[in-house]
């Protein structure tokens, strides 16, 4: 009886898990889709899905119109900047944390994770006299400052988490052979918590490509990576959803591609330390 019960209780979490796929990756798929559509045929009543004129129209205006490379690098700059800047930091304080505790050390990381909580508007004001004021407006270096503070309390937290997870007593053994705070962190934490450092690194590469708030508000175009790229196809005249699905299309590909590559290491990570 329980064998008949386990295969149709774990064909209806694959069915559901199917389902529930699907229904989150819809949107890229539709965007992806629009933007080989005319704009008639994209807003088009009834919605074509596979039955229509495939053109390559939008990327070429999209192109044509801005200067999608630039944009890229600023991306790829700010993304990985603001990442690598925010482990230099997060990593002492991650350490400092999990291997020297203090009665008052989970009143700072609730603190730290209570900013997260913060509207950002709420300190837009204040930033952006701030910027101005060091002649950071419309600059990397200024993106990459803000973007690694603004998820500098994620990066601790997951770290805290992964350090937590090693035997102190590894660290303690490398103190009694002479090695410095410094060479403690390089050569015996790090090490023994690459998995979970790669996937910190990889799901704040994707919080800062992602971010919109202020890449639009701190940058004009210099500096301007991809998110302001597609809201510049936002306009008084209205949406054109054909460019505007191509522009999108260009600007999730490469995060999608780094995610769909390195889901393995990602999974992996987000789950050191739960089996022992």
């Amino acid at each position: 009886m329980s064998s008949r019960v386990f295969p149709k209780r774990k064909l209806i979490f694959t069915v559901v898990g199917w389902l529930i796929g699907i229904t989150l990756f819809f949107p890229i798929i539709w965007t992806i889709l629009t933007s080989f559509k005319t704009e008639g045929t994209a807003i088009a009543m009834p919605p074509k899905f596979l039955f229509f004129d495939w053109t390559l129209e939008n990327y070429f205006e999209v192109q044509d119109r801005s200067n999608y490379l630039q944009h890229a690098m600023n991306s790829v700059v700010i993304s990985l900047g603001s990442t690598g800047l925010g482990l230099l930091v997060a990593m002492p304080a991650a350490w400092a944390m999990a291997f020297s505790p203090t009665k008052h050390t989970k009143n700072v990381l609730m603190w730290m994770l209570s900013t997260k909580m913060l509207p950002p508007v709420g300190v837009l004001v204040p930033i952006y006299l701030l910027f101005r004021d060091f002649d950071l407006l419309d600059t990397r270096l200024g993106m990459v400052v803000v973007l690694m503070l603004m998820n500098l309390p994620i990066i601790v937290w997951m770290l805290y988490t992964y350090f937590k997870e090693i035997p102190g007593e590894i660290l303690e053994a490398a103190r009694m052979d002479g090695a410095t705070i410094g060479k403690e962190i390089i050569y015996v934490l790090a090490p023994m918590a690459v998995p979970g450092i790669a996937s910190t690194l990889l799901l704040n590469v994707i919080l800062a490509w992602n971010e919109s708030f202020w890449t639009l508000n701190l940058t004009v175009t210099d500096a301007a990576p991809l998110t302001a790229f597609i809201a510049s196809y936002s306009s008084p005249e209205g949406l054109f959803w054909a460019k505007l699905s191509a522009a999108s299309t260009l600007a999730i590909a490469p995060i999608l591609v780094m995610g769909w590559f390195s889901q393995k290491q990602l999974v992996r990570g987000l789950t050191f330390g739960a089996v022992k």
